[in-house]
């Protein structure tokens, strides 16, 4: 098979230990990304299989048209809303799902929410050009860091992610404030943590507030400008999740606003996010380019599924398809 893997902006694939699973097969990695469907089409073309690095490529239905030797689309991890299912099944395309790890995300949620309350970061940049702590040369922006022992941690979704979280801040000595669906609330008031008694009282009270919520149609914008407004000053807002699950522009004016006063973000709206973005500019920011699960366990356990079920395909036995109904096409 013709397989094309997408979007690898290290080059890091081809030296998994995984990679040679697709030994035999003509196989290219593309290192940089192409935005417009015409473009997009025509370097994809002549692919029987693609692989995707999560939801870093979108497949619209006009691009899949445009797709007439594509029989296979093989998701690392699962499909988070950026194919368009119906008209890859109306085109006989399949798609393959499959695994992930709540580990890594948790872990880089966790190093965010370290490093932005002592101010690593800055500290350490400073430091390189001979400021010794200093967290910052504007005097209003040059205080200091906090612990996080006896602190608020509020927690926005207990799935996977959010219970290790949570567990990660009461090892820390954090009170840990849950809130989200009433099967959410009550699975972690069972796990010893606290429901927060309502939305208001969720941001309100907030020391530290870490989005861990899946996208869709109901979680789209979800947290809206005046829940943002009713952070404390001193507040540190964390998304690791999705950029949109905050209303349209919402965050960037809460922090020019100064509440919250800080955000710890993984995720934006357009990736790979352009230099120019105003929330780089904005220095009580802290952002780090999408790393949630870029890390070597992750990727050998993203990929090595993914291949599998390429290799599975190409030897006419597929696996883990969510669309079988394109097989029959």
């Amino acid at each position: 098979m013709k397989i094309a893997i997408l979007d690898d902006f290290q080059d890091a694939v081809r030296q998994l230990d995984c990679f040679q699973l697709l030994d035999g097969h003509e196989v290219k990695v593309f290192t940089n990304s192409t935005r417009g469907l015409g473009q997009l089409a025509i370097r994809l073309a002549q692919f029987d299989a693609l692989v995707l690095i999560r939801e870093r490529t979108a497949f619209p239905r006009a691009l899949l048209a445009k797709l007439p030797n594509l029989k296979l689309i093989s998701q690392t991890g699962k499909l988070a809303g950026h194919v368009d299912v119906a008209a890859a099944t109306g085109h006989g395309v399949a798609i393959a799902e499959g695994i992930g790890s709540p580990v890594a995300p948790a872990e880089l949620t966790w190093a965010l929410i370290m490093a932005a309350s002592r101010k690593i970061v800055p500290y350490a940049n400073n430091l390189k050009q001979g400021l010794w702590q200093t967290a910052s040369i504007n005097p209003e922006l040059n205080g200091l860091g906090r612990t996080l022992k006896g602190r608020k941690l509020a927690i926005w979704g207990y799935g996977k992610i959010g219970r290790m979280v949570a567990g990660y801040g009461k090892a820390f000595g954090m009170q840990v404030l849950v809130w989200g669906s009433e099967a959410s609330r009550a699975a972690a008031v069972a796990d010893g943590y606290q429901a927060a008694p309502s939305r208001e009282a969720f941001f309100e009270q907030a020391d530290v507030l870490s989005l861990h919520l899946r996208l869709n149609d109901a979680t789209r914008g979800i947290v809206t400008a005046d829940d943002l407004a009713r952070m404390r000053r001193d507040a540190l807002f964390v998304n690791t999740s999705r950029a949109e699950l905050v209303a349209e522009n919402a965050l960037e004016e809460a922090l020019h606003r100064g509440r919250p006063g800080y955000a710890a973000l993984d995720v934006f709206t357009s990736e790979p996010l352009p230099a120019e973005s105003p929330l780089l500019k904005i220095p009580t920011v802290l952002a780090t380019p999408h790393l949630g699960y870029v890390e070597k366990d992750s990727y050998e356990l993203y990929f090595r599924v993914a291949f599998e079920n390429v290799v599975n395909f190409a030897n006419g036995k597929p696996t883990n398809i969510l669309n079988p109904e394109a097989l029959t096409i």
